[in-house]
Parts: structure tokens; sequence; C-alpha cells
């Protein structure tokens, strides 16, 4: 069986690319298997600290292989519902709710589903030659995988509806203008920086990161008083783990701290 789903193993991350270059990296059924496992294994079982995650060849993911899904080649209609509850829904619940830093290398066009898989991720860097393209409506769909949700985050009303409504691609440069991204590099220097984020972040208090995820996410939602509760909540669990005190000791001896993530 083919490997759509590539893994390099660090000392405490790992990379995680996916690998349908001849396809822009579009998903199958397959694909989406292979990805739930691996992020599964690495998370779970290995309990890496951070997860890098990017695409191979020229593109980052143009979302769902419609070759896959198209009514003229079925039997019956495809059934998108199930095929978001079953496989993206699923996906992004992860990415978006486990408790470590996932960082996506946007190395080049991330359309659809593919553009909204990046958007879910923690922090997001992209090539300066990438785009990212709403392309649900040229077939007639809503943007999905999160993505009316993530992009009226991130952008505001007016924006995400821009980009739903029109399917036109927006530039790295222009994302990182509007917000929906942390930073851009020239396709050369992308890998490299991305390596070092994550490099970074896995070194570091992956407890309070995991914390901090949870406490970000459910800004929107929350009132002040609730989200004030919620941060002294969050703030106790984090003042009783090894981390903090070897994060005080290291700032009290003027010292480099070393991390366990516990």
């Amino acid at each position: 069986m083919k490997k759509l789903v590539l893994v390099e193993r660090n000392e405490n991350w790992a990379k995680v690319t996916l690998n349908r270059p001849d396809r822009l990296n579009s998903f199958t059924d397959e694909m989406h298997d292979q990805l739930m496992d691996v992020l599964k294994s690495l998370i779970i079982v290995e309990k890496n600290r951070a997860i890098l995650l990017t695409g191979a060849g020229r593109g980052f993911c143009a979302g769902q292989d419609l070759s896959k899904r198209d009514p003229a080649s079925m039997a019956e209609k495809p059934n998108l519902e199930n095929t978001l509850k079953d496989q993206f829904n699923p996906l992004l619940s992860l990415i978006r709710d486990v408790e470590i830093p996932i960082v996506c290398a946007v190395n080049g066009v991330a359309a659809g589903a593919g553009a909204n898989l990046a958007l879910a991720c923690d922090i997001v860097i992209a090539s300066t030659e990438a785009k990212f393209i709403q392309s649900f409506a040229n077939v007639g769909l809503i943007p999905d995988a999160g993505g009316t949700w993530s992009l009226t985050k991130l952008v505001g009303r007016s924006r995400a509806m821009g980009l739903a409504l029109t399917g036109e691609p927006i530039t790295a440069t222009k994302a990182l203008e509007w917000g929906m991204i942390w930073n851009a590099f020239p396709g050369d220097k992308l890998l490299g920086e991305a390596i070092k984020i994550v490099d970074k972040l896995a070194k570091g208090p992956t407890f309070g990161y995991g914390k901090t995820k949870i406490a970000i996410n459910l800004a929107d939602s929350n009132s002040f008083k609730m989200q004030l509760e919620l941060e002294a909540k969050l703030q106790g669990e984090c003042g009783v783990t090894e981390d903090y005190a070897e994060g005080v000791r290291a700032f009290l001896e003027k010292r480099i701290p070393k991390f366990k993530g516990m």
C-alpha cells in the first residue's frame, strides 16, 4: 500500500507530510485513514510534544479529491455529509483539541478543505508563493472542514463572506496582512523556519501550551467572567507542574529552562 502520509520522527516532535503530490495532496478515503492513524499514533502512543504538518511537491493540499466524489461516475449521489462527519470533522477536531502544538507549513496552494485544514492548526506559516483558496463556491458547495468558523473568526464577516462567495485566491502575503496566518517566508526558507518553530515548541512547557490552546479556543464563546474563571482553573493546573517549578528556578538562576512537558 502506497504511503500517502509520510512521517519523519525527531527527538520529541514529528514531521507529517501529505504525500499525493501528483494530485496536489488532495484527500482520498485512504489518505484520510492514514493521516488519522499517523496522528493518533504520534500523539497518543509515541507522545510527541509537537507536530509539523506540510505537503509534498508544489502544493500543500487541494482538499477533497473530487474525482472520488464525481456524481457522474457514481451509482448513487455522493453523501458529502457523511464524508464530513466521518472524515474531515474528526480530523479537524483532533487537531484543534489535542493539547500539543500543531504547526502547519503551507508550501504551496491550499484549496478547499486543504485551506481549512491549515487554518485549524495552531501556528500557520506559508511560502510567499502559496495561495489560499475557498474553492467551494466554484462547485456549488459551502466552505467546510471548519471553514465558515475559522474564516469568520480570523478575518471577520465581510472578508470571510467575500472569500467564500467569490472563491478568489488570497496570497500568503495578504493572508498574513489579514491575520489568517502567523508568518510568511520565501519558499526555500519555509521548511527551515518551520523546523525552528516546532523544535522550540517541542522543547517548551507543552503542558502549559495545551492549556493555552484550551483557553484561546474557548475565549470567543465565553463571557469575560467565564474566561477569568477558566484562566484561574487552568493556571492552577499549570502552577503545580514540574515545568512551572523548573521555569521559576531557571529564571532565578538566569539560565535556560529544561522543560519536560509535565
